[in-house]
C-alpha cells in the first residue's frame, strides 16, 4: 500500500514572521507548530513531506526547519514562482503578489505522485485530522478525482483575542461536501458566537459547525484540473495586481461542475494558529497541556 505524502503550504512563512528568524517555538524544547503537523503525520503513516516554498527562502528554511526531520521522514521541496504558470502565460509587469493557494499546490504537481493531504505550516490540526486523513487516503484510487476535507467544530477554532474569518460547510444528504461559505467577524460575544456572513448581515452559530481550516485529501488527479481552472482564472485575471487563485475556490468549482465529490471528515480535537499575537501564550499552554495528558512527548524528536 502506498503511503500518502505529506504537502505543506510554506511559501508564505517568511512574509508572516518577517522573515523565518523571527518564528516563535511554542513547544517545551523549542518545537515549532509545524513540528507538530510532521510528528502527527509520520505517525498516522504518511511516508514524505513536501514543502511548497519560495527560493528566496529556500537557504533559510532548509538550515532552519526542513533538517529537524533528516533521518525521521524523507523531504522534498516544491517552488511557489511567480513566473510558473501554464502554457503561454507571462506574469504581468510590476506584479508582486503570489497568486494563491491554489496555484501553491500546483507547484507541487512535478514532486508529488501518490495521494496526499495539504495542510498551512503555521497551523495546528491535531492528531485526529492526520489520521483520518491518512485512512481515507490510503484507501482512495489515486485516479480519481473524488477528493476528500477534515473540518473542525466551529467553537474549536476561536480566538479568545479578536475575531476571526471562517469557512462554514454545508454538507449534502450523504455527507458530501456542498459549500463552503465565508463568514467573518466571528467570535464571542456574552456567551454567544457572532459572525457576518458573505452579504454582511449578522449570524448567529450553535458552535457545533464544521468549518474548514485548510486540511484536504486529494488525489495526483488534482493537478491537472488546477492547471485548467488556473488557466481560465489567468485568462479572465491576469491584469488584476492583487487576484489569487484560491484553493477552496478551486475544490467548489470542481464540486458545482460535477468532476468531484468531497468527502467531509470531521476531527473532534481543537485547531490552533497565532492569528493574533496575544494567541501564543494559549497556543503554549495548550500544548503542554496535550503534553501532560500523554498526547505528546515532551520533546518530538528526542
Amino acid at each position: 500500500m502506498t503511503k500518502p505524502t505529506l504537502v505543506v503550504l510554506a511559501a508564505g512563512m517568511g512574509s508572516r514572521y518577517g522573515g523565518l528568524k523571527q518564528i516563535d517555538p511554542v513547544g517545551p524544547k523549542g518545537e515549532f507548530i509545524i513540528d507538530y503537523s510532521v510528528f502527527d503525520a509520520k505517525r498516522a503513516g504518511f511516508g514524505k513531506v513536501v514543502f511548497i516554498i519560495r527560493r528566496d527562502i529556500e537557504k533559510d528554511f532548509r538550515e532552519m526547519i526542513g533538517s529537524r526531520y533528516d533521518g525521521i521522514i524523507p523531504v522534498e521541496y516544491a517552488y511557489q514562482d511567480l513566473d510558473d504558470l501554464p502554457g503561454s502565460f507571462a506574469r504581468p509587469e510590476g506584479r508582486e503578489k503570489p497568486w494563491g493557494t491554489g496555484h501553491a499546490v500546483w507547484a507541487a504537481r512535478n514532486a508529488v505522485r501518490e495521494p496526499f493531504a495539504a495542510i498551512n505550516a503555521d497551523d495546528f490540526y491535531g492528531e485526529s485530522g492526520f489520521a483520518l486523513l491518512a485512512d481515507w487516503l490510503m484507501k482512495s484510487d489515486p485516479e480519481s478525482s473524488d477528493f476528500s476535507m477534515c473540518g473542525f467544530t466551529l467553537e474549536k477554532t476561536l480566538s479568545d483575542h479578536g475575531t476571526v474569518s471562517r469557512g462554514i460547510c454545508t454538507r449534502d444528504g450523504k455527507g458530501l461536501l456542498k459549500d463552503v461559505e465565508e463568514h467573518t467577524s466571528i467570535g464571542r460575544e456574552e456567551g454567544r458566537i457572532t459572525g457576518k456572513n458573505g452579504r454582511g448581515e449578522s449570524v448567529e452559530f450553535a458552535g457545533e459547525e464544521i468549518v474548514s481550516m485548510n486540511m484536504w485529501g486529494f488525489t495526483p488527479a488534482l493537478f491537472g484540473h488546477l492547471e485548467r481552472l488556473f488557466t481560465e482564472f489567468l485568462s479572465a485575471r491576469i491584469g488584476e495586481a492583487k487576484s489569487e487563485f484560491y484553493l477552496p475556490f478551486a475544490v467548489d468549482e470542481l464540486i458545482k461542475s460535477g468532476v468531484s465529490r468531497v468527502d467531509v471528515l470531521h476531527s473532534r480535537d481543537s485547531w490552533f494558529g497565532v492569528t493574533y499575537r496575544e494567541d501564543k501564550p494559549l497556543v503554549v499552554a495548550s500544548l503542554k497541556k496535550l503534553i501532560e495528558e500523554g498526547r505528546y512527548p515532551e520533546g518530538l524528536w528526542d
